[in-house]
């Protein structure tokens, strides 16, 4: 079942499981956008094919907040706003170390590896490497683990998982970054809790809050936070 976290004539938000596909890949299965697509279909009744345009991606393993466009001008102005940085980007990451730092500001140079599907962090940049800044936060913690909130600056591949495994501060169950264990059901615990995007047509600003995946360490730090 999907959960829809805002719905009008223009735009979609959907709350992400972890095992969803936004969009396909060699593994050829079912996407998201298949999914809303059915559910638009058969909600309004609409004959022929459905229009529903990919505004950003979440990695597979990740869950949260995610934005399809209902019209191509809707699609437009969403692409444009998410590739001029006017939007808010706020992430929930469970991680396996506390920082040094309670706050703090990140900057690297990722360079993609295609081959492993995995992004290197570095000081310095080198060629191929896009420049890539996060500010995260401690604003919680368990018995074993640590909960950062997290905003991107900007939007590169893997970047949240890349700069907190360089500090030492692995997500949990996200063993491509060198967590000790996975998830068991393959999920990384990375989460996009917050969005913050302005309509493409009445420029309202709209305020996603995606709930946490029902696991009890997500139910442990929702509650408290």
């Amino acid at each position: 079942m999907l959960e829809i976290l805002h719905e009008d004539n223009h735009v979609i938000v959907v709350n992400k499981k972890a095992s969803d596909i936004v969009q396909a890949d060699k593994t050829q299965d079912r996407t998201l956008g298949d999914d809303v697509k059915d559910y638009i279909k058969e909600k309004y009744d609409k004959p022929g094919a459905v229009f529903l345009g990919v505004v950003h991606r979440l990695d597979r393993p990740t869950s949260g907040a995610l934005v399809f466009a209902r019209t191509s001008k809707g699609l437009t102005r969403l692409n444009e706003q998410f590739r001029e940085r006017n939007t808010k980007k706020t992430y929930w990451a469970i991680v396996e170390k506390e920082p040094k730092e309670k706050t703090g500001t990140l900057v690297h140079f990722l360079k993609k590896n295609e081959k492993q599907n995995k992004s290197y962090a570095s000081l310095e940049e080198t060629p191929g490497s896009k420049r890539a800044s996060l500010e995260y936060k401690l604003i919680d913690k368990s018995d074993k683990y640590f909960l950062l909130e997290v905003e991107l600056h900007t939007g590169r591949h893997h970047q949240i998982r890349s700069q907190l495994s360089t500090i030492g501060c692995i997500i949990k169950g996200d063993v491509k970054y060198g967590a000790k264990r996975s998830n068991p059901d393959g999920s990384i615990s990375l989460h996009a809790r917050y969005l913050e995007i302005n309509h493409p047509t009445t420029k309202e600003l709209i305020k996603i809050t995606a709930p946490v995946p029902n696991e009890p360490i997500w139910k442990f730090f929702e509650e408290r936070n």
